[in-house]
């Protein structure tokens, strides 16, 4: 990437705010900028105001182009991969625009980041020092064949490209670039700790099946929309209390930028636990975050939190009192069947609403279509099923 010249870096600082497409279309009255190379500073200003809100205020960071933007972390789920591995040496395989080895870059002394993409190096190496990071060195290699030459270090990490050569998302291990299966006994060879981000798609029991060292596994969602999942591969445990080889499952809920106190457990665990199912909807209703209905806790959350389940496969709980739930909270104000009257009834007075379906024969489209219901308002509506297959509408408000 080349220097901005002083206009083109004026002309952003002036218009770091604006539309860029409408930006596109003046570049005839700026001949001394760099139109191009301007665009994509300010959409990346743009993208980090949002995504890495502590990198805004420094105005000399370069950003990437739009699709490297997309698909890298946001601060607070990189925040949360720092926490996962320290130690003396990092090294991040698959570097990208680099947020994930800059966050992770303040629990190691030495770190290298490794990307083959020729822009993003140099971005990287212009950002790092700007970020207090000069204990990070850049290699313009292929992942895979630093990895073979490298000497072993403390952490590993690998973020590995889920796109086929088509653009389009992948989300099978074997289908990502590089291949973490083919990989796994070099990976924890040459890290004692290996930080893998998969695609948050992927079914959880299928990395259980195709990764022979899991110890860990990391569910992240942002704003009740799950992110990432995370796995730690080990090829032997830390401690003895880890040593009967049973992986732990943490899934973390962060709100607004910050964590909230992860829910840990084991599939043992889950499988053990006993959660009552309720014969009917209580004062009280519970939603489990994203991160959750991701893992699958449902027994544990049932046991742990003093709540019933209303149906074995309708992941919706109730309580007569309200509890302190890892999840949406509401409070019942009726419940209906499916009779006309019934539900003439619930939806009186009602012409917007949140409708979620949970274990439910219909879709939120054909509900809504059905019910004439415009999307919003502080009504939530919940169609699901009950013990014994009943199916009933929950309409609540937020507790």
């Amino acid at each position: 990437m080349e220097q901005l010249s002083q206009s083109t870096i004026e002309f952003i600082r002036a218009h770091s705010r604006d539309d860029v497409r409408l930006l596109a279309l003046q570049a005839p009255r700026y001949p001394d900028v760099d139109m191009p190379a301007a665009i994509v500073q300010i959409a990346g200003r743009q993208a980090a105001a949002n995504k890495i809100p502590s990198w805004q205020s420094i105005e000399e960071l370069w950003y990437p182009r739009h699709l490297s933007m997309e698909q890298c972390s946001s601060e607070i789920t990189a925040q949360y991969k720092s926490t996962l591995a320290d130690g003396e040496t990092l090294t991040d395989l698959t570097g990208g625009f680099g947020i994930d080895c800059a966050f992770m870059a303040s629990r190691f002394r030495k770190v290298s980041y490794v990307e083959r993409q020729e822009e993003l190096c140099e971005i990287a190496k212009h950002n790092f020092p700007l970020l207090g990071l000069k204990h990070i060195t850049v290699y313009n290699e292929d992942g895979v064949a630093h990895l073979q030459k490298m000497e072993p270090v403390d952490c590993l990490f690998l973020d590995p490209a889920r796109r086929d050569n088509q653009g389009g998302k992948t989300v099978a291990i074997a289908d990502c670039e590089p291949d973490v299966q083919k990989l796994e006994p070099l990976l924890v060879e040459k890290g004692r700790t290996v930080v893998v981000k998969l695609s948050p798609m992927l079914d959880i029991f299928s990395s259980l099946r195709e990764l022979k060292y899991i110890r860990q596994i990391h569910v992240v969602a942002v704003n009740n929309e799950c992110k990432e999942l995370l796995v730690v591969l080990q090829k032997e445990t830390k401690s003895p209390s880890e040593g009967s080889g049973e992986v732990w499952v943490s899934c973390e809920q962060a709100v607004n930028n910050f964590l909230t106190e992860p829910f840990v457990f084991t599939y043992s665990q889950e499988k053990k636990a006993q959660c009552p199912l309720a014969g009917e909807v209580e004062n009280y209703l519970y939603e489990p975050g994203a991160s959750l209905l991701k893992a699958g806790p449902y027994r544990l959350l049932g046991a742990r939190f003093g709540v019933k389940k209303l149906q074995a496969n309708s992941h919706l709980y109730t309580s007569d009192t309200l509890v302190d739930f890892p999840g949406r909270r509401f409070r019942v104000l009726e419940v209906s069947g499916f009779g006309k009257k019934e539900l003439k009834q619930l939806l009186q007075g009602v012409d917007k609403a949140n409708l979620t379906v949970r274990n439910f024969p219909a879709s939120v489209a054909e509900l809504r279509k059905k019910w004439k219901l415009k999307e919003g308002g502080d009504v939530y509506l919940f169609a699901t099923t009950l013990d014994g297959d009943r199916h009933v509408v929950i309409k609540c408000v937020k507790a």
